[in-house]
C-alpha cells in the first residue's frame, strides 16, 4: 500500500486533458453524424449532440465561431460534418467536441449551396421575366447540349423525328456529370450559340443532386444568361429543379418535353394551314359578296345621282309643269271666254247702237255735250239728234218739265 501512487481527481482529469491536447488528430478532426438535442443558448452558444448508429458525442459551438463556421440554421435530425477539436472539460472529466465549422453532409450541403446561389442570382436579376427570350414556334435547326450516349439525346431525337422529320438536330457531346462537366456544358452552349440556331436544348436524364450538380454551377448559369439563342433547360425528371431551369428562357420537365416545346408538329401545322385556308376562302367569299352588294348599291345611287338621270328627271318635271300650265291656261281661257261672253251680253244690253236700233235717239246740246235733263237746255238751243243711221240738227222750241205736265 505504501508504494501505490495515489492521484486526485483533478490530477487525473488534467493528465487526460493533456493527453487529448497532445494528440494531433484530436486537435483538428471532422466528424460526421446526426444532430440531436440541439439548443440555441441566449448567449449565442449552440449545444448539441452528434450521433450515429453506434455512439454519441456532446458538442458545442461558441458564439464567436458561428459567424464564420455556420452558414445555415442547424436543427434536429440534420446530417452534418462537424470540424473542430475534441477536448476534455477538466472540471467534470467529460470530453466533448468543440466545433469550429459545421456544414451539411452530402445532399444537405449541396442543397444549401443551391439555395445560396439561387438567391444570389435572383438578386442579380438573372431570373427576371424581362430577360426571357421567346421560343420560336417553327424551329428548323435545334442544338442539343448533352451526353452523346444515354436516354436524353435519344428521347430528343425520337420526339423531333416524330413531330417533324425535316428539323435538323445538332448535338454537342458534353460531359454532364463529374469533374469538368460544368466547363464542358459552357463550351457546348457557346459553340452552338455561334452557329445561329433557332433554339438550344441543355439537359440530361435524371439522377441525384450530385449527378445534376453541374447544372447548378454559376458558370453554367451565366453562359445560359449570356446566350443569344433561346435556351430550353431539361435537366432530370419533372420534380428536379436546377439553377439552369431558373435562368433559362423556358424550363421543360424532361428532355422529351423539351423536344416537344422546341419542335412543332408539322402535321398539326398542315392541318392548321388547311383550316386557315378554308377560313380565308369563306371570309374572302363573304367579303366578295359583301362588296358586290355594296357595289350594286353604289351603282344604283350613282345612277340616281348621275347628270343624265337628273336631266331626265328635270325633263319629266318640266313636262309635268308644261302639262299643268297648259291645263291652267286652258282653264283660264275658258274662264275668260265665259266672262267675256257675260260682259259681251251685258255690253250688248247697254249698247247705244242697239238702243238706237230699237227707236231710241241720242241727243246732244251743241257745244255742251250729252243731254241728260230738260234742265240742261233752254228754248232756242241747238241740238243734235243721233239715230241708228244718221243724225239731225234741230232747234228747241219749247222745254216742258214733267212736273209742269202734271
Amino acid at each position: 500500500m505504501a508504494n501505490r501512487n495515489i492521484y486526485s481527481v483533478a490530477q487525473v482529469n488534467s493528465y487526460i486533458k493533456n493527453m487529448f491536447a497532445q494528440d494531433f488528430m484530436l486537435r483538428q478532426v471532422s466528424i460526421k453524424g446526426e444532430v440531436s438535442n440541439c439548443k440555441y443558448h441566449t448567449s449565442g452558444h449552440i449545444y448539441f449532440t452528434i450521433k450515429d448508429a453506434g455512439a454519441a458525442m456532446n458538442a458545442i459551438m461558441f458564439a464567436g465561431s458561428r459567424a464564420a463556421g455556420l452558414s445555415f440554421h442547424m436543427k434536429e435530425g440534420d446530417q452534418v460534418i462537424v470540424t473542430g477539436s475534441v477536448e476534455v472539460y477538466e472540471k467534470t472529466g467529460a470530453y466533448q467536441l468543440y466545433a469550429k465549422k459545421i456544414e451539411l453532409d452530402g445532399e444537405g450541403n449541396l442543397y444549401l449551396k443551391f439555395e445560396q446561389l439561387k438567391h444570389e442570382l435572383e438578386e442579380m436579376g438573372m431570373f427576371a421575366a424581362e430577360y426571357k427570350q421567346p421560343i420560336p414556334q417553327y424551329a428548323g435547326r435545334i442544338g442539343v447540349v448533352t451526353a452523346p450516349t444515354g436516354a436524353a439525346v435519344q428521347d430528343i431525337r425520337n420526339v423531333s423525328s416524330r413531330r417533324n422529320p425535316y428539323v435538323q438536330v445538332i448535338l454537342y457531346p458534353a460531359l454532364v456529370q463529374g469533374e469538368g462537366a460544368a466547363n464542358s456544358i459552357v463550351k457546348g452552349i457557346q459553340t452552338l450559340d455561334a452557329m445561329n440556331l433557332d433554339v438550344i436544348i441543355v439537359g440530361r436524364g435524371g439522377g441525384s443532386i450530385e449527378d445534376l450538380w453541374a447544372f447548378n454551377e454559376e458558370i453554367v448559369a451565366r453562359a445560359i444568361f449570356d446566350c443569344r439563342t433561346p435556351i430550353i433547360s431539361a435537366v432530370g425528371h419533372e420534380t428536379d429543379w436546377t439553377i439552369a431551369d431558373f435562368v433559362s428562357d423556358r424550363r421543360a420537365p424532361t428532355p422529351s418535353a423539351a423536344a416537344e416545346l422546341a419542335v412543332s408538329d408539322y402535321r398539326q401545322t398542315l392541318e392548321r394551314l388547311d383550316n386557315l385556308c378554308r377560313r380565308m376562302d369563306r371570309n374572302l367569299t363573304g367579303r366578295i359578296d359583301f362588296f358586290r352588294e355594296k357595289l350594286s348599291h353604289i351603282k344604283t345611287r350613282l345612277n340616281f345621282l348621275s347628270p343624265q338621270n337628273k336631266l331626265n328627271e328635270n325633263k319629266r318635271r318640266l313636262a309635268d309643269i308644261e302639262d299643268a300650265l297648259e291645263r291652267i291656261m286652258k282653264q283660264r281661257l275658258s274662264d275668260c271666254r265665259q266672262r267675256l261672253a257675260l260682259l259681251s251680253g251685258t255690253l250688248d244690253a247697254y249698247s247705244p247702237a242697239k238702243k238706237l236700233a230699237q227707236g231710241y235717239a241720242y241727243v246732244e246740246v251743241e257745244k255742251k255735250g250729252a243731254l241728260h235733263s230738260v234742265s240742261d237746255i233752254n228754248a232756242g238751243d241747238d241740238i243734235n239728234i243721233y239715230l241708228i243711221d244718221g243724225h239731225a240738227r234741230a232747234v228747241v222750241s219749247e222745254v216742258i218739265n214733267d212736273e209742269q205736265r202734271k
